[in-house]
């Protein structure tokens, strides 16, 4: 029976000795100490985004023009100023709540997105930025218009175009193009506009506050009914939008019809109103934008009854939060009546008291 030398030859026999003696001695080797933190992601995104809002915040105050020494700032006429500085306020409730809006629906979608792609963080910096810029200018009451809430506006306006052609490349990359199928299930295609609408509507705020208040204009055109025509055309693109993903759902509850019957009818109340005459009663549309209003905040109520009747319900939100109706989507609604609440202020030439 072979035994364990007949087997082949040993090894040779390493020593820990001197160098010298039986050769250089094998060194250990320690893998190099790496530190992670146990920080998550989602928790530094979030304090990024909210120390970007913060700066933006006390920038847009140091950047108003002041007026004179002494001065009470713009010298305007009284009601006029009422009127401009009022519409201005509106249009940035508007962009604010639809800032909100893509805060916190494309933090729900890239996250469920896992964020494969770096550029999904962007909407989110800069709807926080926007979100801060659009409060600061709803709480200023002076007409002067602030350069940094301006810039941080057209940038919003500007991304949201951006992320529009990523979001059009990625269903057309699939095969078979822009079908119902990719449209349904890929990247939502309409969704970043939103982000472009907080930003139209934020730079239009700066330039009203700017204009004449007894004839304020927008691109050389009388700012009433130029910001009622744009503001019709954004509902129409938002009713799109809503339009798509419900039709996704085959509109199994009757609630799903309102967000595309109620706001293009309330568009055309805008169009109407647009083509009266300066200082007519717009009672109608009034009442119109203040029903998509309500819709869009009522729609929150009807996307959280979707959530809880998913599997597991609110006791398992983590998925139904992602998975389900999107909660943070119908206030865009709102946003885009308030922004015709205000062009119905400049056609009346008189603030709302609500």
């Amino acid at each position: 029976m072979p035994t364990l030398s007949d087997r082949g030859p040993r090894p040779p026999e390493r020593h820990r000795g001197a160098q010298g003696l039986s050769g250089p001695a094998l060194k250990r080797r320690v893998a190099p100490v790496r530190a992670e933190a146990a920080v998550h992601p989602v928790v530094v995104l979030a304090a990024a985004a909210i120390g970007a809002g913060l700066l933006t915040w006390f920038a847009s105050g140091r950047s108003k023009r002041l007026g004179p020494a002494g001065s009470e700032g713009r010298r305007y006429a009284r009601r006029g100023s009422a009127v401009t500085a009022s519409a201005a306020q509106r249009l940035n409730h508007a962009s604010t709540m639809l800032a909100a809006s893509v805060l916190f629906d494309s933090g729900l979608e890239h996250y469920r997105g896992q964020f494969f792609n770096r550029a999904m963080y962007t909407p989110i910096i800069v709807s926080s930025v926007t979100l801060a810029a659009s409060l600061h200018g709803a709480g200023d009451t002076d007409p002067g218009s602030s350069r940094v809430r301006h810039g941080v506006q057209a940038l919003a306006g500007l991304t949201g175009l951006i992320g529009f052609g990523f979001h059009a490349y990625n269903v057309g990359k699939r095969e078979g193009g822009y079908s119902f199928q990719n449209l349904f299930y890929s990247a939502p295609i309409g969704a970043p506009m939103a982000l472009t609408l907080a930003g139209i509507l934020g730079v239009i705020a700066e330039h009203v506050r700017d204009a004449d208040p007894d004839a304020p204009r927008l691109v050389g055109l009388p700012a009433g009914p130029a910001l009622a025509l744009a503001t019709a055309g954004m509902l129409a693109g938002t009713t799109l939008e809503a339009g798509l993903l419900h039709f996704r759902g085959a509109f199994q509850n009757p609630a799903m019809y309102i967000p595309v019957s109620l706001p293009p009818l309330a568009a055309a109340l805008l169009a109407r109103a647009a083509a009266k005459p300066a200082g007519a009663n717009q009672a109608g549309a009034k009442w119109g934008m203040w029903a998509v209003s309500a819709m869009g905040v009522g729609g929150v109520a009807f996307h959280a009854y979707g959530v809880a009747r998913m599997m597991g319900g609110w006791d398992n939100w983590r998925q139904n939060l992602i998975d389900g109706p999107p909660l943070p989507a119908p206030p865009s609604f709102s946003g885009v009546a308030l922004g015709g609440l205000a062009a119905l202020e400049l056609l009346e030439h008189r603030p709302f008291r609500f």
